[in-house]
């Protein structure tokens, strides 16, 4: 079910909406690495104490929006916050580049939002959820267009996930250097295919995805010339 635009638009209206219909424990939910040619996709699912979001909105949490809408370091400030404080719950899901391909990136993502809401300490209320309907969450939920931007829970989640991909695709890096994953964390910049059409997909390349499929295919007709 997608939820409706609350007013004033704030990113604790939905928050508090739900809060005062009693529902303590929302998760925000959201996903890292969707559209990447390597790696993983990672979700993340946060639930933040109604006390300490009421306390520190206009403290530690000031700022927290979209990770998209922060700098790096900003990210980083903020996972750590989320990940230190005792009123924050969070869980984490990972679909690694097989099950992708085995799967479709779409089943995918439900599935790494379904562990990280199995993850969780405790067991939510409601999950907001960003973007489209996810039916397969062992939860209630409530999509939310463009939550990342609009939900405090789910800007936090976006940053948990963002993070946690990141630093996976750096420890990637260090195996597979010839990509550069830590430069562009396995997006299909113009580097990333060079190397791709150089060296071919290595086994965290996601093969299912046409660039990688093509890149396979020069690679294979050029060793077998």
């Amino acid at each position: 079910m997608t939820a409706p635009s609350p007013a004033p638009d704030s990113l604790l209206s939905f928050e508090e909406r739900y809060w005062q219909e009693g529902r303590v424990h929302l998760a925000g939910i959201d996903e890292a690495g969707r559209g990447p040619l390597a790696g993983p996709v990672v979700a993340a699912a946060v639930i933040l104490e109604r006390e300490f979001v009421q306390r520190e909105c206009t403290g530690g949490l000031a700022g927290l929006n979209d990770s998209k809408k922060l700098t790096a370091k900003r990210r980083e400030h903020f996972h750590d916050l989320l990940m230190r404080s005792p009123h924050v719950h969070i869980g984490v899901g990972l679909v690694t580049c097989g099950e992708i391909d085995a799967i479709n990136i779409l089943q995918a993502t439900h599935l790494a939002m379904a562990k990280a809401v199995a993850d969780l300490s405790v067991v939510p209320d409601l999950a907001l959820v960003d973007g489209n309907p996810v039916s397969s969450l062992p939860c209630k939920s409530m999509s939310i267009v463009q939550g990342d931007s609009r939900s405090l829970s789910i800007a936090a989640a976006s940053v948990i996930a963002k993070v946690v991909r990141d630093d996976h695709m750096l420890e990637l890096d260090q195996e597979y250097p010839v990509y550069g994953f830590a430069a562009h964390k396995g997006y299909g910049t113009s580097r990333h295919m060079q190397a791709l059409y150089e060296h071919g997909p290595c086994p965290q390349h996601r093969r299912s995805f046409r660039p990688v499929r093509e890149a396979y295919d020069i690679r294979r007709r050029m060793d077998g010339a």
